[in-house]
C-alpha cells in the first residue's frame, strides 16, 4: 500500500482529519477527540494506512499539542501554514465556505501539491525552550501591569511626583514618605505595599528565568547573543519561533516572514515601497528593540541608520531599512550556528512537485520577498569577509 496523507484541522477539544492518497483521492475521513480516548481512536482509525503521512495546520499553534503527541509517537508530521489553507479552499468549489471537514481537505490538498513544507523532528530542548520563553513573556505583561498598578497608587498618595521606570527599591523609598491618617490613604498605602511585594517577587523570577534562557542559548551553540541589542530573552524567543532555519530558502524569505521585508506600492513611474504590518510580529518585535539598543549605542548599526539618513530618507525609514539589516544579520547567524546537515526533499511525501500550483506559496512575485531598495549584497554562506554589518560591534 502506498503512502497516504493525513490532513489535520486542530481544535482544543477535537480534531477533524481527512485521508487522501498520493494524488489527492479521498479514503476516509473522521472527527476525533483530543483526549486519550480520542487521540487513540483516531490511531485506531488511521491504522490501515501503515506507509502515512500527517498534515497539520498551524503546527506551531492551536496543533502543536496533537504536533507533538504524532512526533514523539514516531510519526511523520508535516506544518501547513493557515494561508496556504486558506487558498486551497478559495480555489476550490463550495464558495470558500469554512467547517472543519473543508479545512481538514483543504490541509490535504496543500500537503500533496506543495513542495517544501516544514517537517517537523523530535526536539525536547527547543519545546523547553519555548515554554521558557512563554513564562517569560508572561512574568514580563504581568510585570508591567503590576507597575502601572502601583504607579497608579503613588500618584495618588503623592501628587506630582511620578517616576519613570519605577522599580521596587523606588518605590519602596517613596512609599517609606508616606504616612496618610485618613482610612482611603491607609489603605492605598497598604495596597501599595502589597504590589511592591509582588513586584519584587517577579523580578527575582524573571532574573532567574533570564540566567536559565542565557544558559540554555549557549548550550545550543547559538551566537545570537553577540550582536548588540539581542540578549537572552530576545535570542531565546528568536530560535524558539524560527526551530529549523533550513525552511528558510534565502535572506529575503527570511525578512518576509519577520515582517522586515517592504510591501512595493508603485504606480506608474513613481516606485515606493510602505511598511509590511505581515510576518511574525514577535519576531518584528525583537528586531525592533535590537534596532533602537543600536542606536544608542556607538554601534555599526547606528552609523548605518546615520548613512541612510544623508540620502534623503525620513527617521522611520532609515529605522526599517536598519531593522532589515539586522534581519539579515540574524539569519546568517542563524545559518552559521545550525549543525551541517544533508539537504532534504520536499518532506518526502508523495505527490510533491517541483511546478508551482494554485496551493504553492509564490516563490517569486511576492514583493514581501523582496530586498530593500538599493538592497546589501546577496547573502552568501559563508558571508564575505569584507562584509560590514551591525553585528561587528559585539563580535
Amino acid at each position: 500500500m502506498g503512502q497516504v496523507i493525513i490532513g489535520v484541522d486542530p481544535h482544543k477539544l477535537s480534531a477533524t482529519i481527512e485521508v487522501v492518497d498520493p494524488e489527492g483521492g479521498l479514503l476516509g475521513g473522521g472527527r476525533f477527540g483530543t483526549d486519550q480516548a480520542g487521540y487513540a481512536a483516531m490511531q485506531r482509525y488511521v491504522k490501515p494506512w501503515p506507509r502515512r503521512l500527517w498534515a497539520i495546520e498551524g503546527a506551531n499553534g492551536a496543533g502543536r499539542p496533537l504536533a507533538q503527541r504524532l512526533v514523539e509517537a514516531g510519526e511523520q508530521v508535516l506544518d501547513v501554514p493557515a494561508k496556504l489553507a486558506a487558498r486551497v479552499r478559495l480555489f476550490d468549489t463550495g464558495h470558500n465556505r469554512k467547517t472543519d471537514a473543508r479545512d481538514a481537505h483543504s490541509i490535504a490538498m496543500v500537503a500533496v501539491r506543495t513542495t517544501g513544507l516544514r517537517v517537523l523532528v523530535p526536539d525536547g530542548e527547543l519545546e523547553a525552550l519555548r515554554m521558557l520563553t512563554e513564562r517569560r513573556d508572561e512574568l514580563a505583561r504581568q510585570r508591567v501591569q503590576t507597575v502601572n498598578r502601583l504607579q497608579r497608587l503613588l500618584s495618588e498618595l503623592l501628587p506630582g511626583q511620578r517616576k519613570r521606570d519605577l522599580s521596587a527599591v523606588q518605590a519602596k523609598a517613596l512609599l517609606a514618605g508616606v504616612r496618610p491618617r485618613d482610612i482611603a490613604g491607609k489603605t492605598r498605602r497598604r495596597m501599595a505595599a502589597e504590589e511592591i511585594a509582588d513586584l519584587v517577587v517577579l523580578d527575582r523570577k524573571l532574573k532567574s528565568l533570564k540566567a536559565e534562557l542565557a544558559a540554555v542559548v549557549t548550550e545550543r551553540g547559538s551566537s545570537l547573543m553577540e550582536v548588540t541589542g539581542i540578549g537572552p530573552a530576545g535570542a531565546a524567543r528568536i530560535l524558539a519561533d524560527v526551530g529549523d532555519v533550513a525552511r528558510f530558502a534565502d535572506r529575503n524569505r527570511f525578512a518576509s516572514w519577520t515582517g522586515t521585508a517592504p510591501l512595493e506600492a508603485s504606480s506608474g513611474d513613481q516606485i515606493r515601497h510602505r511598511q509590511s504590518r505581515a510576518g511574525n510580529r514577535r519576531m518584528n518585535h525583537v528586531i525592533h528593540v535590537a534596532a533602537i539598543v543600536q542606536l544608542r549605542h556607538d554601534t555599526e548599526g547606528r552609523a548605518y541608520y546615520r548613512r541612510k539618513l544623508a540620502t534623503g530618507k525620513s527617521p522611520l525609514e532609515a529605522l526599517r531599512c536598519l531593522k532589515r539589516r539586522l534581519s539579515d544579520v540574524i539569519y546568517r547567524r542563524l545559518i552559521a550556528d545550525a549543525p551541517a546537515v544533508e539537504s532534504a526533499g520536499p518532506g518526502g511525501h508523495c505527490g510533491a512537485s517541483l511546478q508551482s500550483s494554485a496551493v504553492d506559496p509564490p516563490p517569486h512575485i511576492d514583493t514581501s520577498d523582496q530586498p530593500l531598495p538599493e538592497p546589501a549584497t546577496t547573502t552568501l554562506r559563508p558571508p564575505t569577509p569584507s562584509r560590514k554589518d551591525p553585528q561587528r560591534s559585539a563580535s
